[in-house]
């Protein structure tokens, strides 16, 4: 089996998997240099569109592939898509849930990154900023706000003229987030709808500090069998390989 992977559900399925005596590659986009390594065999870098994915596929025999990139990850979707339909390989997508705003929480919702940049002006001049080190190009040009911008890795310019960049990676805690957010005085974040658990302290920090959070919506993805959990993945699977080894439920 193919698991495109590089979140937390690609690992537990891959790990899950290898427990069931699955034989699973997974793949990794390769654009975080000390990636967090799944159980099994591991490739890193892309597939060459969809039609290098397809004949990927063939030459290693994959019976089943599941999709389980970042929810924004639009390319490798797509490629995974295209290259199911061209083989005729059984394909699911592993997709966790996205946020959901509750009471006390000032959440703005922007259609992409180009979109948050223009709404910030008026939200605030101390922006905290954990999209990521890719996009970032698209605040690069107000010079009047100051970004504290978090990433894995460094990022490549164009950055925003006034900007801290710290890394890091989660999981975080709420009380490891109020505290930079306090430090730094920030009015207002600015984030991905990337769903989980890892990141997800820093909208409770949000809350309690009562500072807006512009939130970007998941790009659209291709119409695939969807599921938004491992267990359901492997219930999925083991439809699929025919198998019935009851600890694949």
């Amino acid at each position: 089996m193919l698991v495109l992977g590089g979140t937390s559900e690609a690992r537990a399925l891959a790990a899950a998997l290898e427990r069931y005596g699955v034989r699973v590659i997974s793949s990794l986009a390769g654009r975080v240099k000390k990636p967090r390594l799944p159980e099994g065999e591991v490739r890193i870098g892309g597939f060459g569109g969809p039609e290098g994915l397809a004949a990927w596929l063939r030459t290693e025999g994959v019976v089943a592939v599941v999709d389980a990139t970042h929810p924004f990850a639009e390319r490798i979707g797509a490629s995974a898509a295209g290259a199911a339909e061209a083989t005729g390989v059984p394909l699911l997508r592993l997709e966790r849930a996205g946020w959901q705003a509750g009471a006390g929480d000032d959440w703005r919702w922007a259609d992409s990154l180009d979109d948050a940049a223009r709404m910030l002006p008026e939200l605030g001049t101390r922006v905290f900023l954990t999209t990521g080190r890719q996009g970032l190009a698209a605040f690069a040009h107000l010079s009047d706000v100051w970004f504290l911008i978090r990433c894995v890795d460094p990022p490549d310019p164009p950055l925003p003229p006034r900007a801290e960049v710290i890394l890091d990676r989660g999981p975080y805690t709420a009380e490891g987030e109020l505290a930079l957010m306090r430090e730094h005085r920030i009015d207002v974040v600015v984030t991905k709808d990337s769903g989980g658990s890892y990141t997800e302290a820093k909208l409770t920090a949000a809350r309690e500090l009562g500072r807006p959070v512009v939130v970007v919506r998941r790009p659209p993805r291709p119409a695939v069998t969807t599921v938004g959990t491992v267990a359901d993945a492997l219930e999925w699977i083991r439809s699929e390989l025919g198998t019935t080894d009851q600890k694949a439920r």
